[in-house]
């Protein structure tokens, strides 16, 4: 099985440096444009299904690069990560670090507690290994659960700080489970 996990396209709210969390925004046109550049790039690729999270700028960069070709399917597991108190603020005010520390488990804040993001993402990936054994599978989400699916993927040690890099816009990796 293959599993291509993709981050969604730039919004205004990457560009601008505020956290968006689980606030529902559009791909501005930059974002569009890397998508756009993506689906180029990955024309040749067949994709069995495509999941996504339901949130508008994943659904729209999974129809720019799938959507024609492909089934695409939506899961509330695959949602961006609550970010509470720090919706709609600078993003320098929310310290990934100390939300990253996994034996910490920081809810303060308002903050989905990280372990609660890899539950959601271990339920996913469990899912879809039982459902599509053997298939290439697409799943098109945001910065947090990626960044967690692939800390399962790659089998690391959940504990401690799992904050590994950032997940850049439109990042594409394929991980043979």
């Amino acid at each position: 099985m293959l599993i291509t996990l993709v981050r969604h396209g730039q919004t205004e709210e990457n560009f601008s440096g505020i956290v968006q969390g689980s606030t529902n925004t559009l791909l501005n046109d930059s974002g569009r444009r890397e998508c756009e550049r993506l689906k180029n790039k990955i024309r040749d690729i067949e994709f069995d299904y495509c999941y996504m999270s339901p949130m508008i700028r994943t659904v729209e960069t999974a129809m720019i690069i799938v959507g024609d070709r492909v089934e695409l399917i939506p899961d509330d597991r695959l949602v961006e990560r609550d970010m509470g108190d720090f919706e709609g603020g600078d993003y320098e005010a929310y310290k990934s670090l100390k939300y990253w520390d996994y034996d910490f488990n920081d809810n303060s804040h308002g903050v989905e507690p990280i372990k609660d993001v890899f539950k959601r993402c271990e339920s996913f990936l469990e899912y879809i290994k039982k459902k599509h054994p053997n298939k290439k599978i697409l799943v098109v989400t945001h910065g947090s659960p990626y960044r967690a699916m692939r800390h399962i993927l790659l089998k690391h040690e959940l504990k401690g700080d799992l904050w590994d890099s950032a997940i850049k816009n439109c990042q594409i990796e394929t991980f043979e489970v």
